[in-house]
């Protein structure tokens, strides 16, 4: 064959579009979340909710670039809603189907690499939570109001996405809804307008975020402003519980003060907390804000440990977010130590003293899960939570105070904004020993069995 044939065959190979029935999942953890081929490089939402009726209509601008060639695009959406138009770069009509739990677009000419292009969807429904391993996530229906708990694949539930934790992308959020509500969305409230019985409420996010970290607030909140910190700390609540809330976050201020240290700068704007007037198990932590439920507010300084655990997934979790989702010891293991060292520095026990407890439980638990790659089944197991914590605790101990100190602010300063595997912490702990921490890790993160002391086994000399 002659050489400029053999070229063409490679150009063509290369330039193919990719098969747009691929099936290779973008993470194992969730098959079904996550599209192959490009990249979404902004979201622009205007929304309109019918609290009395359930309805939510829909228009999403996704503005993306092919990352591969492409015959179509596939964008995660919840069964429940319904598309009616799908528009491609502002005007032509797209063809697009509707497979289980995907909106598949179909482009007149297939999209070559490095190409920029921009879906306007239209669509409604009534919104609901999607079923999975770990319960009902994405758009809840309160007594009096709504939530969105995204974690890990709600999203799909209430907009057209690419919904894993390494798709990254700026917000901009319009929600027109019954006035007697207040919305709290993700990003900055830039705009508010009253018509007849609809507000619209305007908000801006323009960090990188994944879409598991956006989310809705409605009801009917007040909201308090407390002044003197050195971040903004905005909360909505119901009006009835404004007492009991200035106890249960009455250290909130203070909280992000010594967070600052330890971490390094809060990485957004302003911290928003939301009380709902229902109870609710766990909270949630969203791009700047949380979630709480009354139970929360009403249990005095009970829950402080909790108002502690969403506080530091701003920093872990939020600015530094993994790209698997088996990498989730990078969230909860470093939110819940965060709650050991912010008792340590608010003059409570010191991190040792729940290093030791909780070592304790766990050699009382079972021993199968490896820290580092623990299965959805077990990604938030209880055990990769302290186990996480102590992994850090046994690191902080055997670099010393100022080099794991030095170390997490690096982290965050490195890689806010991006997102992030174990590797990555590995390697940057490594800049920050004068030991080898191979052992550390092999014993902490990549063996099941607890390590038989709280320590640092095997430590060599020398570069890790």
């Amino acid at each position: 064959m002659e050489l400029k044939a053999v070229k063409r065959d490679l150009v063509a190979k290369i330039t193919a579009p990719r098969n747009p029935s691929r099936t290779d999942p973008v993470d194992p953890y969730l098959p079904s979340a996550g599209n192959h081929g490009y990249r979404v490089t902004r979201y622009e939402l205007d929304l309109t909710y019918k609290m009395s009726s359930n309805n939510l209509r829909g228009e999403a601008v996704i503005t993306a670039t092919a990352t591969e060639p492409l015959e179509a695009v596939h964008l995660d959406l919840s069964p429940h809603l319904e598309v009616s138009k799908v528009l491609l770069n502002g005007g032509r009509v797209a063809k697009y189907t509707r497979p289980r739990g995907k909106l598949s677009v179909t482009p007149t000419e297939p999209l070559a690499v490095g190409s920029a292009f921009t879906l306007t969807i239209r669509y409604s429904g009534n919104p609901r939570p999607i079923r999975g391993a770990w319960g009902e996530v994405g758009w809840e229906e309160l007594t009096d109001g709504v939530l969105v708990a995204n974690q890990p694949n709600g999203a799909a539930s209430w907009f057209p996405c690419d919904d894993h934790p390494s798709s990254k992308a700026p917000f901009h959020i319009r929600l027109t809804t019954d006035s007697p509500y207040r919305a709290v969305v993700t990003g900055s409230l830039v705009g508010t307008k009253r018509s007849g019985s609809m507000t619209t409420w305007e908000f801006d996010l323009p960090q990188p975020t994944s879409t598991y970290l956006v989310t809705v607030n409605l009801g009917q909140y007040e909201h308090l402003e407390a002044a003197g910190g050195t971040v903004p700390f905005h909360a909505f609540l119901p009006a009835d519980l404004k007492r009991d809330f200035r106890v249960a976050f009455a250290r909130q201020l203070e909280m992000l003060d010594v967070f600052t240290d330890l971490f390094g700068p809060y990485p957004f704007d302003s911290y928003k907390v939301v009380v709902t007037d229902d109870e609710l198990e766990i909270p949630l932590e969203a791009m700047g804000m949380s979630t709480f439920g009354r139970n929360t507010a009403v249990s005095g300084t009970a829950d402080e440990r909790l108002i502690a655990h969403e506080l530091a997934h701003q920093w872990f979790g939020n600015a530094v977010t993994a790209a698997e989702w088996k990498h989730i010891w990078l969230h909860e293991g470093f939110a819940c130590y965060a709650e050991w060292l912010w008792t340590e520095f608010s003059g409570g026990a010191d991190a040792g003293s729940h290093a030791l407890r909780y070592y304790s439980k766990l050699q009382n638990s079972p021993q199968d899960i490896l820290l580092a790659d623990p299965g959805p089944k077990d990604m938030f197991d209880d055990r990769v939570y302290k186990r996480g914590a102590l992994t850090l605790h046994v690191l902080r101990l055997t670099i010393g105070d100022e080099r794991f100190f030095d170390l997490l602010r690096a982290w965050v300063a490195k890689y806010s904004g991006r997102t992030v595997t174990t590797d990555d912490f590995l390697h940057l702990a490594a800049d920050h020993s004068t030991l080898d921490l191979r052992p550390l890790w092999n014993a902490w993160l990549f063996s099941e069995p607890l390590p038989p002391t709280l320590g640092m086994p095997d430590v060599d000399p020398g570069r890790g």
